[in-house]
């Protein structure tokens, strides 16, 4: 593959070495210019542009999200954030049948939380045995006919496994339950068929390898759990007849917009339509290349210095996440950020992660300065 495609889009790259964009994307001129068309729109147009241009935005972004993933147009959805998404799903299940919802400790908090105050549901948080990945085997035998829904990961958000979600949505469906897959850190630089995979339920969004920043979420809802569900969580955009303005009578919509809610963030969808427009140029299967290759080069680089990796090291089981064991890792992520290089941590590890607009040079950079900052006698004294 050739170096860093696109790299001249991303000019912050010019400023800085980039590697966290597991927590936000770095910034396109092309999302930059999509906002900057909206604005414009709205100084010329004012209310006008909604009719003109910002109805046809939002069709082409779900549009563009649907191809994506392999789904109908009409099994997706635009909300503001995965947390909204989830909690509008977990609103449409019923749970006195099947009353338990199973997750795992290594799923973003939104996932358990979703569920921890809902009184009529028995939640089920699954351990780690090594702190990287719960066996598939784990959750499979945690499913049981009581069990309303699985809600887990593509890729675990601090450790970059990789779940194999086609085995686990099988198993849900097996069991009698829906699976939810929460796919944030997977989206854009991994593939996602969601009829390969046969998930219910799938949420993601913009701010991480979709490229499209905050204030936008995509929700996928299959058919047939279209059906099943009946959120209590309305908004005026999940009506059928939105524009007729009528406050009598709510008919909610026949497809996977009636989980929408009010008026979106237009920024955030001109962002986030831009974004994927980048994604879908590159293409899923290239980017996964290439994040095979920078992480590769990455983990052999840090070995070859002696850090312990919380990572799988098997790049198949791994996505665009390098976890590296350090002591204080918010030190040595502050200690990176004054030599302009800007990664994260999570609970215990300096967290790095890269993405197709990233070089090798930049993989070497971040390892010579991880061996440098995490030796105290190199730091002058303060």
């Amino acid at each position: 593959m050739t170096d860093a495609p696109l790299r001249s889009e991303f000019p912050t790259l010019e400023q800085t070495t980039y590697l966290n964009s597991c927590s936000l994307c770095a910034l396109s001129q092309r999302v930059r210019g999509a906002v900057r068309t909206h604005l414009e729109a709205w100084e010329t147009r004012g209310a006008s542009a909604w009719y003109d241009t910002w109805l046809g935005v939002l069709d082409d972004t779900r549009e563009r999200f649907a191809d994506l993933i392999g789904a109908g147009v009409d099994e997706v959805a635009l909300l503001a954030n995965v947390s909204t998404a989830m909690n509008a799903i977990a609103s449409g299940l019923t749970y006195e049948d099947r009353s338990r919802v199973v997750t795992t400790e290594l799923d973003f908090p939104t996932v358990a939380r979703t569920w921890q105050d809902r009184p009529a549901a028995d939640l089920e948080i699954l351990d780690s045995p090594d702190g990287i990945r719960v066996p598939a085997e784990t959750i499979e035998d945690a499913l049981d006919d009581d069990t309303a829904a699985l809600a887990t990961s593509h890729v675990f958000y601090a450790t970059g496994a990789v779940q194999d979600i086609q085995r686990l949505s099988e198993a849900a469906a097996d069991a009698g339950a829906l699976s939810i897959v929460d796919a944030y850190q997977g989206t854009g630089q991994l593939g996602t068929d969601v009829d390969e995979v046969g998930c219910d339920v799938l949420v993601t969004g913009g701010l991480k390898w979709l490229l499209g920043g905050t204030g936008i979420a995509y929700l996928y809802v299959d058919r047939d759990t279209q059906r099943q569900l009946s959120p209590d969580m309305a908004g005026w955009f999940g009506d059928e007849r939105p524009f007729a303005f009528d406050t009598t009578t709510f008919r909610p919509r026949q497809d996977a917009r009636r989980f929408e809610m009010g008026t979106p963030s237009l920024p955030s969808v001109h962002a986030g339509n831009a974004g994927l427009a980048i994604v879908d140029e590159l293409g899923p299967a290239t980017i996964c290349e290439r994040q095979t290759e920078l992480t590769t080069d990455l983990v052999d680089r840090l070995h070859d210095r002696g850090f312990s990796i919380e990572t799988p090291l098997d790049a198949e089981e791994r996505a665009g996440i390098v976890m590296v064991d350090v002591e204080d890792p918010e030190s040595v992520v502050q200690r990176l950020a004054k030599r302009d290089i800007i990664v994260d941590h999570r609970p215990g590890r300096v967290r790095v992660s890269p993405y197709f607009y990233n070089t090798i040079d930049e993989i070497e950079q971040i390892a010579q300065a991880l061996d440098q900052v995490t030796d105290l006698d190199d730091e002058p004294p303060t």
